[in-house]
């Protein structure tokens, strides 16, 4: 498969963004203090939260982050990489209705990252918890239907791993959903439902970036 200027645009932004998303966790989060941030106890969106105090009614946890912008930030970035790694290899990802539904549900779950970036929980908590949602649930199945694309399709092509991607971040958003942290905590099955498929973008924006490129040729002049 050759790929051509606008296809390798979208692959590059596909493999920048989870490194953005995943170095803004780190960071953000190291600069918490009493208690330090926790993968397993914590929320990712505890990270984005503008103000300090006791959060949450179900598991109540005291939030302070001093670099909430950061992690906001950050959020939005990785959400228009999404997006246009998604719009770049529109055509280049396959025909059909498969690739064309998981395309439209994963652009939609692209949009949730930034609805869940200008909208932090403890500012209003009903826009970012549907942007979650249009992460966790509409974006997961998405990704797990990208794994039924016909084998002709690029997106067929990398069948085990999406549908490896789909199947483990569908189960994490229904055990994060229902709060179950299996050994893991709450916030650790959070990066279970979230994290697959920023991961998964990366590694196929990575494996089509390897392709070769297509020469752009020179249309004969019109006399």
């Amino acid at each position: 498969m050759n790929l051509n200027r606008t296809g390798r645009a979208g692959a590059l932004c596909w493999a920048a963004a989870a490194p953005v998303f995943l170095v803004a966790n780190l960071v953000t989060g190291l600069r918490w203090r009493q208690p330090a941030y926790s993968w397993a106890t914590h929320n990712i969106s505890d990270l984005g939260n503008a103000h300090c105090g006791i959060w949450d009614t179900t598991r109540p946890r005291y939030v302070c982050s001093p670099w909430h912008p950061l992690m906001n930030a950050s959020m939005l970035v990785t959400a228009v990489l999404l997006a246009a790694g998604l719009l770049l290899t529109w055509r280049l990802l396959g025909r059909g209705g498969v690739v064309r539904t998981a395309q439209v549900l994963l652009l939609l779950a692209s949009g949730g990252y930034a609805l869940a970036a200008l909208y932090p929980a403890d500012i209003d908590e009903n826009l970012h918890v549907l942007g979650a949602f249009l992460i966790m649930g509409i974006g997961n199945v998405g990704l797990l239907l990208a794994g039924f694309a016909p084998d002709t399709t690029t997106l067929g092509r990398r069948r085990r791993l999406t549908l490896a991607a789909g199947l483990v971040a569908l189960v994490g958003s229904v055990l994060f959903f229902a709060q179950q942290g299996l050994g893991i905590g709450v916030g650790g099955m959070e990066r279970v439902a979230v994290l697959p498929f920023p991961l998964w973008a990366c590694c196929l924006g990575v494996l089509l970036a390897e392709t070769r490129p297509v020469r752009d040729l020179a249309l004969p002049a019109q006399k």
